[in-house]
């Protein structure tokens, strides 16, 4: 059953509502913000290459204030232990029976601050819950719920005592961006509320998870034509093919790209793709899942021009052949 128009309307005014909501506290960030709700309602999860001081944190716990749902903040140090993550099951003595004890990543939206100074086993700690929703501990699952996401951010410019996100943990975030510093008239703006630390915690809810969950289920039944799949799978196969990469787009990244284009189709209230939705995703979606080959990134060929250049090679159909 495809959303209704009715159904786009709505989604498309609470979207909005949700954007300024956060935009509140993010000054002059409405893209970013947009992504990021964008991902949340796809059901993935988000990474933030950026400096320091530049929102992050303020980001998670805004949306999370938004849809009144709960935040956690793990702050990712090479001691770090899967357990401190996940949970631990603990021997309760006066009941003679283990008990699970979750750990922060049990929340709607989960900060995973600095992620790339943990270790690769505690990295690994996330595959299962951003790929399935649940951790398992002792060989019992727990579910974290819906909705549930991860942003992740990691420090561009720091290198010593950072482990590298493997493909295989790359390839779990729906998108990467950036924040960014914000304009001058901005700046101003966040000067004059200096004396407020938390911003965030002025947030007033918009949505409650519940609804946010029909949202979610919603963006399921966005139409998308057979010819606009074909584009994307197009797209993805040129990436492969091309000679500066050395691993191109899964089917896993050609399936989150539809998903992001329904989330992003229905934001704009419509309850039909079209490929101005794929074109408008492919940098933040497949950028960072392309593994380029070792002389081409030297050369200065990066993940963005390789999604640039199948974009440029492949035909977008014609909108008339994908409305629904």
């Amino acid at each position: 059953m495809t959303m209704t128009r009715e159904q786009a309307t709505w989604f498309a005014g609470t979207f909005q509502r949700m954007v300024d909501n956060v935009g509140a506290v993010v000054l002059g960030k409405a893209d970013v913000i947009g992504l990021a709700f964008t991902t949340m309602l796809a059901e993935g999860h988000l990474l933030l290459e950026d400096a320091p001081g530049t929102g992050k944190t303020q980001l998670a716990k805004s949306m999370a204030a938004t849809l009144q749902g709960t935040n956690h903040r793990i702050q990712f140090t090479p001691d770090l232990l899967p357990s401190d993550v996940t949970g631990v099951t603990v021997y309760d003595q006066k009941t003679q029976t283990f008990e699970f004890h979750k750990g922060p990543i049990f929340a709607s939206v989960v900060l995973a601050d600095e992620i790339n100074r943990a270790s690769p086993k505690t990295q690994s700690a996330l595959l299962e819950v951003m790929e399935e929703g649940r951790v398992t501990v002792d060989g019992t699952p727990h579910d974290v719920g819906r909705p549930f996401m991860v942003i992740a951010t990691q420090n561009p410019i720091e290198q010593a005592g950072t482990y590298k996100l493997p493909e295989a943990q790359l390839d779990r975030f729906l998108m990467k961006t950036s924040i960014g510093y914000p304009g001058r008239d901005e700046t101003v703006r966040i000067l004059a509320g200096a004396s407020r630390r938390n911003a965030s915690a002025d947030v007033q809810p918009v949505i409650t998870t519940g609804a946010l969950t029909e949202m979610i289920d919603l963006v399921g039944t966005v139409h998308v034509d057979e010819a606009v799949l074909r584009f994307i799978a197009d797209l993805a196969a040129h990436t492969r093919d091309s000679r500066d990469t050395r691993i191109g787009v899964s089917v896993r990244g050609a399936m989150a790209l539809t998903r992001a284009a329904k989330a992003r189709a229905a934001s704009k209230g419509r309850n039909y793709v079209l490929p101005d939705d794929v074109k408008a995703l492919l940098v933040p979606v497949w950028a960072h899942r392309i593994v380029l080959d070792p002389e081409s990134e030297f050369s200065g060929v990066t993940g963005e021009t390789v999604v640039e250049q199948a974009l440029a090679q492949i035909s977008a159909p014609q909108d008339r052949t994908v409305a629904a």
